[in-house]
């Protein structure tokens, strides 16, 4: 009796052990339990940690809730002002609802890829080259946006969206190599004209306080000799402006003494004739009395 009685205990004991270990379930701590109950969803997930199911009754689905990375394949499409382009990007997403995961949509990953592939295109055809290449926050924002409206229906959040490269035809990348330069071009002559006429606003400045100091032309060009010289060149070239001869004339014709003014003949009336009227002043022996005489004028005579 006692052997049947050790017999049952060990047999109850091997089918407990049995039935523990096929009910007993580890959810990690980023996981969540889903439990079907013959094919209907439990209330509540799971919590992490050891939990117990029914065994042959009860399905155990763990899901996931950290942060997805997905990639993006590269998408070509045409923008708005007619330029083909090759776009990818990433998606980063993570389940919120671990129920709705597992019953709105059969396999919500794949779902997420199609919803991110679709908008990419749809962005690329409502938004210009310029756009793509300078203003992808703006974009991200928008893609964000048309992915994560489908995506809570299925317990999934959208995290963020980032573009990650925007690949150019050849004619096109050099196209933009050729504006670049222009423009580049444009802005280098724009600053040389500008400093041209800043130097030449200087200079004239320069040029006024010479032109009331002459002797500062003297002095600008003795120091261009000490920088000239400092070189240690063989040949010295010395330019002679010609303001300094101007300045030297000026100075000579205030240092000679003025000669003085020539005499001048006059005209004396010849006794017994009466007074001859004035010439017109348009005669060429025309004078008149107040303003001196030229020596070298030729005068018109009265013979009896």
């Amino acid at each position: 009796m006692l052997p049947e009685l050790v017999g049952a205990l060990v047999a109850a004991g091997a089918s407990g052990l049995v039935y523990l270990t096929a009910a007993a379930r580890v959810v990690k701590q980023y996981e969540r339990g889903v439990v079907f109950r013959l094919g209907r969803l439990v209330d509540t997930p799971r919590p992490p940690g050891f939990t117990m199911v029914i065994p042959v009754i009860d399905r155990l689905h763990k899901v996931n809730m950290q942060i997805v990375t997905l990639p993006i394949p590269a998408q070509e499409g045409i923008t708005r002002d007619n330029v083909t382009v090759r776009v990818d990007a990433v998606v980063y997403f993570k389940v919120i609802d671990a129920a709705n995961a597992l019953v709105k949509v059969e396999d919500y990953r794949f779902a997420v890829s199609q919803m991110a592939q679709t908008s990419l295109r749809s962005i690329i055809g409502k938004s210009d080259l310029d756009d793509l290449l300078s203003n992808r926050e703006k974009l991200n924002q928008g893609l964000e946006l048309m992915i994560d409206s489908p995506a809570v229906g299925w317990g999934v959040q959208i995290d963020r969206v980032e573009i990650k490269d925007v690949s150019l035809p050849d004619t096109m990348k050099r196209s933009m190599a050729r504006q670049a330069e222009a423009d580049r071009e444009r802005r280098a002559r724009v600053i040389n004209a500008d400093a041209e006429l800043q130097a030449s606003k200087k200079l004239a400045e320069a040029a006024g306080v010479m032109a009331d100091q002459p002797a500062a032309l003297q002095l600008r060009l003795l120091q261009t000799v000490v920088a000239v010289a400092a070189e240690k060149n063989s040949t010295l070239v010395l330019p002679f402006p010609v303001e300094l001869l101007r300045f030297l004339e000026r100075a000579a014709q205030q240092q000679e003494p003025h000669p003085p003014p020539p005499k001048t003949a006059t005209q004396e009336p010849l006794p017994g004739l009466p007074n001859e009227p004035e010439p017109p002043p348009d005669l060429p022996g025309s004078t008149d009395p107040t303003t001196p005489l030229d020596p070298t004028t030729t005068f018109l005579t009265h013979e009896p």
